[in-house]
């Protein structure tokens, strides 16, 4: 089937101002270019733009002498005002390939609906594997733009490798991570206009692998698609870097040992929307999880792991299969160490919540949220008077700071588009 058939439909960003393309054409116009009409949108009438002409535009623009108007072209949003929600942009990307087979090509469409068959696995069984109950599988990360203009990717190919892992769980194709992190790149820069100006946020970039074919009885989707699609946004919870306040739910549990709790998949997050809710609805920001066998050991809230701090000891509870490997997670250990900080990484007791000195969660959304209280079995544990602790605060400085290109990269992590 021709990549991106099932997709029709697909209608342009209403609030489609300023394209990757108008930008090139501006550029090009001032090396006078002779041929300005295949350059420009209205001309083109394109509905695809393919991974290698974005690469070809890519290099086009950084070829080109900018100009104050060009390097920053935003789009005319209020961007004091971003909160974490969904907001529409000018391109998505998709790649396509059958069962058996393995993703080769992929292109940049218009961001809009998709069409898929009512019998689609995703739809149907949640993309049925021949092992188990299978589910799609999502990624998150995130673009931040710097003071020159030029934007930054934060560790790409672990969300790459970590989708890869996740396919190979659920038996289901899925791209290289060179592919990966080529279409992540392809899709920020034709949505360049959309990452906020540097403090304001960040473009949330949220890579999609799913089983999209028709399928009727009980079986592996014919044919799968790999979809991007990204959105500016501010902070995760409203508190922004101000703590928040969980609840231990005893009886619903996130993950179940020898299910998929350690990989990202759509149906992982289902789970907890109701105790979330319940939650929320009693004053909490969000939920901690304890594991479902002894029903004592920290596991991780909704969205997010979870770190308790103790003098200058960190823990945080071991990958086990139960527990998403965070990118952050991974990232925040690896910074709290270089900063002469003992991570462990163990089975950590429901009770060392009492006399911890501190609490934190972590992930791509939240980046590192200081937890100002916990609510166990009715009793009230408070950190830090219900204030941000100064481990929270370093370790959120140190790696927003390095995620933003405002400090030196020593951990090679950043990937820097211009």
């Amino acid at each position: 089937m021709e990549s991106g058939a099932v997709f029709t439909g697909l209608q342009p960003n209403p609030n489609y101002l300023i394209s990757p393309l108008r930008s090139a054409c501006r550029l090009l116009l001032h090396q006078n270019c002779s041929n300005k009409k295949q350059f420009c949108p209205q001309s083109l009438k394109f509905q695809r733009l393919p991974l290698l002409a974005c690469k070809k535009l890519s290099s086009t623009i950084q070829e080109a002498p900018l100009t104050s108007d060009v390097a920053y072209e935003l789009a005319d949003i209020d961007w004091d005002s971003l909160g974490f929600a969904l907001m529409p942009t000018d391109f998505m990307y998709i790649m396509k390939c059958s069962r058996g087979q393995t993703f080769s090509k992929g292109e940049l469409q218009r961001y809009g609906n998709i069409e898929l068959s009512p019998s689609a696995g995703v739809l149907n069984y949640g993309q049925v594997g021949p092992l188990d109950l299978y589910m799609g599988l999502f990624e998150g990360l995130k673009a931040y733009r710097k003071q020159d203009g030029n934007i930054l990717l934060f560790r790409p190919e672990e969300n790459a490798l970590r989708m890869r892992m996740g396919a190979e769980r659920m038996c289901m194709p899925s791209p290289t991570i060179e592919q990966f992190v080529d279409a992540v790149t392809a899709t920020v820069l034709a949505n360049k206009r959309w990452v906020p100006p540097p403090g304001k946020g960040s473009l949330y970039i949220r890579p999609l692998l799913m089983g999209s074919g028709a399928v009727l009885g009980l079986a592996p989707a014919p044919e799968y698609t790999f979809l991007i699609y990204v959105s500016p946004v501010g902070n995760y919870f409203k508190e922004g870097i101000a703590p928040i306040h969980l609840m231990i739910d005893t009886e619903v549990h996130r993950a179940t040992p020898g299910g998929t709790g350690g990989v990202k998949t759509i149906g992982n997050y289902a789970s907890v929307l109701n105790a979330q809710t319940a939650a929320k609805a009693k004053g909490f920001t969000d939920v901690l999880y304890l594991d479902c066998v002894h029903k004592k050991y920290l596991e991780e809230v909704s969205s997010c792991n979870v770190f308790v701090v103790k003098g200058n000891v960190i823990s945080t509870p071991s990958i086990k299969g139960t527990i998403l490997p965070g990118i952050t997670r991974k990232s925040i250990i690896d910074v709290a160490r270089s900063q002469g900080f003992q991570v462990e990484e163990r089975f950590v007791a429901v009770d060392e919540l009492l006399d911890a000195d501190e609490v934190f969660c972590t992930g791509t959304a939240v980046v590192i949220s200081p937890v100002g209280s916990i609510t166990y079995h009715g009793e009230r544990i408070s950190y830090r008077n219900g204030g941000i602790g100064v481990v929270s605060q370093q370790l959120y400085s140190a790696l927003t700071r390095l995620q933003m290109g405002l400090t030196e990269d020593k951990m090679d992590w950043l990937l820097e588009l211009n």
